[in-house]
């Protein structure tokens, strides 16, 4: 199985680039973020998914190794295929991913082509709490990681104190979106905010994201 190829830049089609490598040339099917990096006539490298069926083998490059593994992780959830995913991947960044997946934002995977809102929901509920590389912000990736695993978010913690954080987040997030913000900004402004103080109640978290947002628009 090929896993990797650096070599020249040969051409480009609509979804796939053609890499020369020492005079072969591979049809590398890509997604619209990676294509943006390529440059004709220059070398590169792309990190390779072989995928083989009865009747082909085909190769999709990526510019990271992360945007490769969520390919794979994507593939695992039913109804998304290869191409399915080149338009998740082509609207959405690995960092956007994760996010979307941890605040549950079917909105942002029906940006992708193919991706209706059944299938959007599939996938963020097939793949909640699952962490894919390291993508998200470093202010909310412990808090974040900790929400999703189970693990103590402060070492003292029981877990009923931590039902206790995790309801209050919840709670917070819900009620913002009740006001008209958008989960996944909901979602970043209220652990943000209790990554800062773990302690807050819900209107202190809501009043924490409410300045946040205030802070971002002007």
């Amino acid at each position: 199985m090929i896993a990797k190829l650096r070599g020249i830049v040969d051409s480009f089609g609509e979804d796939w680039v053609i890499i020369d490598v020492n005079g072969v040339g591979y049809l590398v099917f890509v997604s619209a973020k990676t294509m943006a990096k390529l440059v004709k006539g220059s070398e590169t490298v792309l990190y390779v998914e072989t995928v083989v069926r009865e009747d082909s083998i085909s190769l999709y490059g990526f510019a990271s190794p992360l945007e490769k593994e969520w390919f794979i992780t994507l593939t695992k959830v039913q109804g998304v295929g290869a191409k399915v995913c080149l338009s998740i991947l082509s609207v959405l960044t690995p960092a956007n991913l994760s996010q979307a997946v941890a605040a549950q934002d079917k909105a942002s995977f029906t940006r992708a082509s193919g991706v209706g809102p059944k299938l959007a929901a599939r996938i963020v509920t097939e793949l909640k709490g699952k962490m894919v590389g390291l993508s998200m912000g470093a202010d909310s990736a412990d808090y974040a990681a900790a929400l999703q695993d189970g693990s103590d978010l402060t070492t003292n913690n029981t877990v009923e104190q931590e039902n206790m954080q995790n309801k209050m987040i919840e709670d917070a997030i819900s009620a913002l979106v009740n006001l008209g913000y958008q989960r996944i900004e909901a979602y970043q402004a209220v652990n943000k905010a209790a990554g800062q103080n773990a302690q807050q109640s819900v209107s202190a978290l809501i009043k924490a994201a409410l300045k946040e947002f205030a802070n971002k628009e002007n």
